[in-house]
């Protein structure tokens, strides 16, 4: 009896400093793909920065938008690093409510979007990867750092990390550049945006308030069965390096019988290269 006390007592010493060491294989991976991406992705800008004659071409809301923000004398960047805190996540609507970190990258040369989040339930390690590129998009989630739980792929996801791509496309100004993605005014304070690649065709609609920050991004595009979905801006601030940002953001499906917000979170970094 003794014997096998033991080792289960090694047993439960070993996982749990397993899950307390920092390293993980979907990290891994994810530190991986996001430093071959930044090699990949580079637009050949030569430092220079962004001017009005860059945005000539885009609705009226949007070069506001853009001129508010600060963006106007900024360097265009390749790619953006966005970094959350201690997101409320819930898994559904009747699932786990989850405490995680969340880091993003999107790129510009090709639509290309990579995330990682980092939670725990129960105190075991619970970790998600998001992944767009090339096209293909996905969604794997891994606990206890090595057992996969789900590994989401197939043209609904592709089409869901494309449209997600789009909703974040104002915070890349280098994007609004692109020849993938184009916009028409709707409204006073409303413009549709699409973007279109690999084949695939998605869209959803900006809303502005009157001092020109983007409020919500909403799209029928998320799911084959064309529930709503929006993501929902607020709360901008200018951070160290001029620009008018968001520092929070919810994700919501506007389900028919009420709206379910699955991410609610304080964004603690946004960074350029």
């Amino acid at each position: 009896m003794y014997v096998v006390l033991g080792v289960i007592l090694a047993v439960v010493g070993l996982l749990m400093v397993w899950f307390n060491i920092s390293y993980s294989p979907l990290k891994k991976q994810f530190e991986k793909d996001t430093k071959r991406l930044t090699a990949e992705n580079k637009l050949e800008t030569g430092g220079e920065v962004f001017t009005e004659k860059d945005f000539e071409h885009l609705p009226s809301v949007i070069r506001r938008y853009i001129e508010n923000s600060g963006y106007i004398g900024k360097e265009k960047m390749s790619y953006l690093k966005m970094e959350y805190r201690d997101v409320d996540f819930r898994t559904g609507q009747n699932g786990a409510k989850l405490k995680m970190d969340y880091t993003q990258y999107n790129f510009v040369k090709e639509p290309c979007r990579m995330a990682l989040d980092d939670a725990s339930m129960f105190g075991v390690p619970f970790q998600g990867y998001d992944y767009y590129e090339d096209g293909k998009g996905g969604m794997k989630g891994v606990i206890a750092k090595l057992i996969t739980l789900f590994d989401q792929t197939g043209e609904e996801m592709d089409k869901a990390c494309l449209v997600t791509f789009l909703a974040e496309s104002l915070f890349v100004p280098t994007v609004l550049m692109q020849d993938y993605v184009t916009f028409e005014q709707t409204g006073e304070y409303e413009v549709k945006g699409t973007i279109t690649y690999k084949g695939q065709t998605v869209s959803g609609i900006f809303k502005f308030n009157e001092q020109y920050e983007m409020e919500s991004f909403r799209t029928l595009d998320r799911k084959d069965d064309k529930t709503p979905w929006t993501a929902v801006c607020s709360d901008y601030e200018v951070s160290e390096s001029g620009i008018k940002v968001p520092t929070k953001f919810k994700a919501v499906w506007n389900y028919s019988d009420g709206d379910f917000v699955y991410f609610d979170g304080k964004i603690s970094s946004i960074t350029y290269g």
